[in-house]
């Protein structure tokens, strides 16, 4: 498989409350609605949207990569209010090593509710399935204790901490580095 296969027509996903699909410019106003608080930004490498103008811009240049068939993320739509509440997905791939990471973020209103494990497990099962991955890695600050435990949920398992790997916000950080392993999955499924 190459990443044009796969990202060229991003596979739209289902899970029991949740549809996992391409973004549009129609989901600024959602977007900004969750993104321009600071609390979900807190732990981010961006910083939280000021005006819809700073959606509009994440969308356009998620589309972009749609566009260009590369590595990319899907918007999570919540299916009883059919409202857009966050996103999930991959943001690089190694093909040669099999290996890719991802990322996720949610709306604060939709925290606790167990949507985000939802949606993560639903994109590790593609990653291990129709990506044929070997490994999926995640990093999160480390103070950000709940993405930590979305990632221990599916059994990733903390490889350490990278010191002062990351520069945002004006300040560096340490991150917390997570990983799953396909014969994890399989032994996870079974």
């Amino acid at each position: 498989m190459i990443i044009e296969e796969i990202f060229g027509n991003l596979t739209r996903l289902e899970t029991k409350r949740l549809i996992l699909r391409k973004m549009t410019l129609y989901d600024a106003q959602d977007m900004y609605e969750y993104a321009s608080d600071p609390e979900v930004a807190k732990y981010v490498t961006w910083d939280y949207h000021r005006s819809i103008d700073d959606s509009i811009s994440f969308l356009k240049s998620t589309i972009q990569k749609y566009d260009n068939k590369e590595v990319s993320e899907w918007g999570i739509i919540y299916k009883k209010s059919n409202k857009f509440i966050g996103t999930c997905g991959y943001l690089w791939w190694s093909l040669a090593h099999s290996r890719a990471e991802i990322a996720y973020t949610l709306s604060r209103r939709y925290w606790n509710k167990g949507l985000m494990t939802e949606a993560v497990k639903e994109v590790i099962k593609y990653g291990f399935e129709k990506m044929v991955l070997n490994r999926i890695e995640a990093r999160c600050m480390v103070r950000n204790i709940a993405s930590q435990r979305v990632m221990e949920k599916f059994g990733m398992k903390s490889e350490g901490i990278m010191r002062e790997v990351l520069f945002a916000k004006g300040f560096y950080h340490d991150l917390k580095v997570y990983s799953l392993l396909k014969k994890e999955y399989r032994r996870e499924k079974n």
